[in-house]
């Protein structure tokens, strides 16, 4: 009976913020952002290009380079990625009050995305400790 009240509730959450985040769009104005979206991909192809290009000069090697850039990227999207699991293993925690089994679903959802968080913060930080560092 929970769970149907849950599923229920749930449903007509998202199909309220679904509602309410819907926009009328005229047809003259699908032009104009077409026209603005495709700036914005060639400006920001551009500037991970330009990015890219820095940490291969900074690190003297494409390969180094291209390591460098990827890891920073992983570290940036990591960030929210993480974040969400943590929420999700929480509300299984809150959840697990009565049933033991979703607690330690919760509980080791958690640890998991704060253990991929701080790798992930970390590695960056260490490849260039070692590239540098070693390589001079």
């Amino acid at each position: 009976m929970n769970k149907i009240i849950i599923k229920v509730i749930s449903c007509c959450f998202l199909m309220l913020l679904l509602v309410l985040s819907s926009q009328i769009v005229y047809a003259d104005s699908v032009n104009q952002l077409e026209a603005q979206g495709a700036g914005q991909l060639v400006q920001i192809k551009e500037n991970s290009e330009k990015k890219l290009e820095d940490y291969k000069q900074e690190y003297g090697s494409d390969a180094y380079g291209i390591a460098a850039y990827i890891l920073n990227v992983v570290r940036v999207y990591s960030i929210p990625i993480c974040f969400i699991g943590i929420a999700v293993g929480g509300i299984y925690q809150v959840i697990g009050i009565r049933k033991l089994d979703e607690r330690d679903r919760g509980f080791g959802m958690m640890i998991g995305c704060i253990t991929v968080l701080v790798i992930t913060q970390l590695l960056p930080l260490i490849f260039a400790i070692v590239v540098k560092g070693w390589r001079g």
